[in-house]
């Protein structure tokens, strides 16, 4: 579905990404996983054309993304959960979610996907009426996620979904990030919580400062004593 081959991305004269390549099948979880700088951020935002690319390519569902505009790739089926959540904080939870299908035409659709929505996330339902940034840190990523949902993506970008959540909030963001993919959308997730990653996705690949040192399924490199020590705390 996804075909990243010898990504490179520069910010400035700092070389940001080497050669990155990597890909992701339809149905599958993939993790990026990596310390701080590895260039985990700087991929999602190659992909979806928010960084120029200055070597390498981008291909989704068989298209060359390299020359399309963010919203043109939003509408290829590429969704975006970004680090930080970046909700809309003066808007409320419903004009959130409206902004995340602002490109769709298939209104009929739209009202059964909004209920779909408050389903799976019955908070987001409570607080519908609710200016986003009153939210608590939780409530904003799953409204983060749901945003991205009405976009009705084939592939979601979600970049560190657990950041500065409580324990409790995280298992459930992550059993939220399993319901998606059972779904059958499809996931390329970059966390820090590498632990956590690398239980619930099918494959992954580790960077190093810009670069892509190992790769395999989630559950080998899990039990690798090279991801242990480095990622995983021994």
């Amino acid at each position: 579905m996804l075909k990243v081959e010898k990504l490179d991305v520069y910010y400035g004269n700092i070389r940001a990404l080497k050669e990155v390549s990597f890909e992701v099948n339809e149905g599958e979880i993939v993790t990026l996983i990596g310390a701080n700088g590895a260039g985990k951020t700087t991929t999602l935002h190659a992909i979806s054309g928010l960084v120029p690319i200055s070597a390498g390519t981008v291909e989704f569902c068989g298209t060359d993304l390299q020359t399309l505009s963010p919203h043109k790739i939003v509408q290829l089926g590429l969704g975006h959960v970004p680090e930080g959540r970046r909700i809309f904080a003066n808007l409320t939870v419903m004009e959130n979610l409206e902004m995340g299908a602002y490109m769709r035409k298939d209104h009929a659709q739209l009202k059964k996907d909004y209920e779909q929505i408050f389903t799976r996330f019955p908070r987001l339902k409570e607080r519908a009426k609710q200016i986003a940034g009153t939210l608590s840190g939780g409530e904003q990523q799953m409204l983060a996620i749901a945003r991205s949902l009405m976009s009705k993506p084939k592939l979601i970008l979600m970049d560190e979904p657990s950041m500065g959540l409580a324990p409790l909030l995280v298992k459930e963001i992550f059993a939220i990030i399993e319901e998606i993919k059972a779904a059958g959308t499809t996931i390329l997730l970059v966390e820090q919580n590498a632990h956590l990653a690398l239980s619930i996705a099918d494959r992954a690949y580790v960077l190093e400062t810009g670069r892509v040192v190992l790769q395999g399924e989630a559950k080998e490199l899990a039990n690798s004593e090279e991801v242990r020590k480095a990622y995983l705390g021994g």
